[in-house]
């Protein structure tokens, strides 16, 4: 960690107008993290713009003011700092960068190991299970607020991206922060509730027509299923409503690589997601081939081709890894 912390605080009492950015789909970490940084940015007296390009997904709505996230604005606005959350790849920044006119600094806080150090300031701990844990160790190391808002926010971001803590990047310093994150009072069960218990009924269908349709390869050691636009009009679900199905697919006994392919709206294009649950097979390697990243257990890419050529080119990756891996 070194002094990095005292850097970004001082860069933060010296200057006025902030914008906290993320990247495009936002997950739990990356809306956490916005708005516990946000929240906190307040409280010091900051004047504070919280953007990425589709706001907030609903089922993190419930987050406390969770009005602070929103689509950035069509007339570009200057500030003092611009801080990107969560984000290793600028151009997922999208429409919210270019709402910035200027800025004076910029700092980039993230934990994918991918993350190429954009900023003027970077805090890149690829071995924080989520950017949310950095955001904590940013609050507590320059004594900044922390009430119950913030420590919700944190403790979603946290929670989500280690999976409830079972996933293998959970420390033993992730869970000592969950702990003092529980002592700023938030109702720890409403938000699991929210978190896990309340997917709308459009999440289930696309789930179902996900299930109708998986594939396997590599003797079932790889298994991955296509999201097209008309799975969505059939189901009614939104892009939002994808995450975590890829779990449901890694968590079959004999997978080792989950994989997700998902139509964009530009024609032969699409987008990728890995998961591996082998610590041996490094997934983010495998999405770097196609000019994205992530993590070793979980990364993504947007690729150019058919539908039947992106497919081969994938599996034909995941094969050369699981090689690598001797499986």
């Amino acid at each position: 960690m070194s002094e990095i912390w005292k850097l970004i605080g001082d860069a933060i009492r010296a200057h006025q107008a902030f914008a906290v950015l993320s990247h495009n789909r936002p997950d739990g970490d990356a809306i956490g993290s916005q708005l516990a940084l946000g929240l906190c940015l307040q409280k010091l007296g900051k004047k504070v713009k919280v953007w990425n390009d589709d706001g907030v997904p609903r089922k993190f709505k419930f987050l406390p003011h969770s009005e602070l996230a929103q689509k950035p604005p069509a007339q570009p606005q200057p500030f003092d700092v611009v801080i990107g959350l969560d984000n290793a790849a600028l151009e997922r920044f999208g429409d919210s960068m270019k709402a910035v006119s200027a800025k004076k600094l910029f700092i980039n806080i993230d934990h994918h190991v991918s993350n190429p150090s954009f900023g003027d300031i970077n805090w890149i701990d690829s071995t924080a299970p989520a950017t949310g844990q950095i955001i904590f160790n940013l609050i507590k190391h320059n004594h900044f607020p922390m009430n119950a808002d913030i420590g919700a926010c944190l403790y979603a971001a946290i929670l989500t991206d280690t999976g409830s803590f079972q996933f293998p990047n959970t420390t033993p310093e992730s869970l000592r922060v969950a702990a003092e994150l529980l002592e700023t009072r938030f109702d720890i069960g409403q938000l699991a509730r929210n978190i896990y218990g309340n997917y709308p009924l459009a999440r289930a269908k696309l789930l179902r027509g996900i299930l109708d349709n998986l594939k396997f390869a590599h003797d079932h050691r790889v298994a991955y299923y296509w999201i097209t636009r008309e799975m969505y009009q059939k189901s009614g679900a939104l892009s939002e409503d994808t995450e975590g199905l890829i779990d449901h697919v890694r968590a079959i006994d004999t997978v080792v690589v989950a994989v997700s392919f998902e139509e964009m709206d530009e024609p032969n294009r699409f987008r990728a997601s890995f998961r591996s649950k082998h610590p041996d097979v490094d997934v983010n390697k495998i999405a770097k081939t196609f000019g994205g990243g992530g993590h070793r257990e979980a990364a993504g890419t947007r690729i150019r081709g058919t539908k039947e050529e992106v497919e081969q080119r994938v599996l034909a990756a995941i094969e050369e890894e699981l090689g690598r891996a001797g499986l």
